[in-house]
């Protein structure tokens, strides 16, 4: 009789032979792949310096003497402006990803395991969680820690992790109720050991959109804290920054709010591609239509 550490291996391969690569996949991971590329050029080169003011030339429309972008109202360079903000805008957006995955991830399985009190428990403290205003968390944040990325970075986590434990907790439950679950369990592994060995990398695609479509969630949200005054500070570049700082100048240059703009959107478009890339390439429900 086959270990029953192999059964949850079977069900993956299982569902993930003969699979369709999906339009939106690859146009998504284009997108995502020009945007981090330039974020990390932006870490070694620009075309100018990030803060050097040269008055005489502000104000240069895209095009305008070598500037691709132009420049703002202090005669900074907005090529270097956004390929910087490319970088914060990703920096910010994978750290409170990646910190909120952690722990919504390890309670939604705790729970999926638990007895039923306490996933009634933990679903009502999602529920409350869910509800609470990500801005009005992250204004009280800013009162006592002070605006600057972490505290982006922290009011982001607060509005992820609910919602990571309440989309691990359900698959998880009906992971724990398959066959080799059981067969798992009669072997004598503990619940634990069954949830990391097993469960997790089952619905280990599931976390992989989830985060895909978080990270697009996290850009706009922390392109709205920074116009918001909350996020990234000057000198830091960031796309919400370039949007409050270019609104009472839309009359006169309204570039300046064009081009960081479509670039949050840019972004944005371009992970939800991506996650809903992933989505369809990873379900097996879909796979199975393109293969019938």
């Amino acid at each position: 009789m086959a270990d029953t550490d192999d059964f949850e291996f079977l069900e993956i391969a299982t569902s993930g032979s003969r699979r369709r690569v999906p339009p939106q996949l690859v146009i998504g991971a284009v997108i995502v792949s020009v945007i981090v590329g330039i974020g990390m050029v932006s870490v070694f080169w620009t075309p100018y310096d990030l803060n050097t003011v040269d008055v005489p030339n502000q104000f240069l429309r895209p095009g305008s003497d070598g500037y691709l972008l132009g420049t703002d109202k202090l005669g900074r360079d907005m090529t270097s402006q956004i390929m910087a903000g490319a970088r914060n805008s990703l920096l910010v957006s994978m750290i409170s990803t990646v910190a909120s995955l952690i722990p919504g991830v390890l309670i939604g399985l705790l729970a999926a395991g638990a007895s039923p009190f306490w996933q009634r428990f933990i679903s009502r403290l999602t529920d409350i969680g869910i509800a609470l205003p990500g801005i009005l968390v992250a204004l009280v944040l800013a009162t006592s820690l002070g605006p600057g990325n972490p505290t982006a970075i922290i009011a982001i986590m607060f509005w992820f992790i609910p919602t990571v434990a309440r989309v691990t907790m359900g698959p998880a439950r009906q992971i724990l109720s398959r066959d080799f679950v059981e067969a798992a369990q009669a072997y004598g592994r503990p619940r634990r050991f069954i949830l990391f060995r097993h469960v997790l990398p089952n619905i280990g695609p599931l976390i992989i959109v989830q985060a895909s479509v978080m990270f697009a969630l996290a850009i706009l949200i922390e392109a709205a804290l920074s116009y918001l005054g909350i996020g990234a500070q000057r000198p830091t570049p960031s796309w919400g920054r370039l949007l409050k700082e270019a609104q009472p100048l839309i009359d006169k240059a309204p570039y300046l709010m064009i081009i960081p703009g479509i670039s949050i959107m840019v972004a944005v478009i371009g992970f939800n591609l991506l996650g809903d890339g992933l989505r369809t390439y990873l379900d097996p429900q879909q796979t199975a239509k393109g293969t019938g």
